[in-house]
This record gives C-alpha cells, structure tokens and sequence, in this order.
C-alpha cells in the first residue's frame, strides 16, 4: 500500500488560515470515501471532515463546521481542508485517510478507512 501523502501544515496564529492537501493520486481508480482526522497530544484521534466522493457529500465535527471545508479534485484525486477561523484547540496532527472499498460504517470513525497519511502538523498560537 502507497501511503498518502499529507502537504500544508504549519504555525499560525488565532483568527488565521491553512489548506491542508493531501495527495491520493496512487488511489484514481477507487476512491469512496476522503477523509480528515486530527489527534492533539494525549487526545484520542477524532474525525474532522469527509466527503463521499461518487455522490459529493460532506460530512463536519461540529467543531469544525463553518470553519472548515473539504474538497476534493477529481481529476488529481487530491483532497484539501481549507481551515479557517483557527483556534489554538485546532492544533493537532492532521491525517488524510481514504476508503477504496465500499463498505458501511461511520464517516468519523478510522475503521472506516483503510489508507493512511503520516500526517502535518497544524500549530496555532493564541
């Protein structure tokens, strides 16, 4: 399995932004579902956003709902979260996860997924 491969984390500070990428071109044959996770130190990982990319739903934490958006470019099989609004409790390990085989479950649970990044780190400074 080729990991995926995570791209735009950094430090930033309370009230700014970050777009997080994550390239899963090794995956353009199946592809169903996309998804962000994050895990704060000492915290367990928690599910941030997906998309279900045949019918283009997206589902949000409420934590991060309004805040956060999740994208996908199809032809690149690449997937953004374009985050905004941040706040120091936003600061965590950032990982792309995606499913390529359907299957039922729920979207922000990380047996829902089968490929994994390695993750980026999103610092955000009060």
């Amino acid at each position: 399995q080729v990991p995926l491969v995570e791209s735009g984390g950094g430090s930033v500070q309370a009230g700014g932004s970050l777009r997080l990428s994550c390239d899963a071109s090794a995956y353009s044959a199946g592809t169903y579902f996309m998804g962000w996770f994050r895990q704060a130190p000492g915290k367990q990982r928690e599910g941030v956003a997906s998309i279900n990319t045949h019918v283009g739903y997206t589902y949000y934490a409420d934590s991060v709902k309004g805040r956060f958006t999740i994208s996908r470019d199809s032809a690149k099989n690449t997937l953004y979260l374009q985050m905004s609004s941040l706040k120091p409790d936003d600061t965590a390990m950032y990982y792309c996860a995606i499913q390529t085989y359907p299957h039922t479950g729920w979207w922000a649970s990380a047996q829902f997924y089968n490929i994994w990044g390695q993750g980026t780190q999103v610092t955000v400074s009060s």
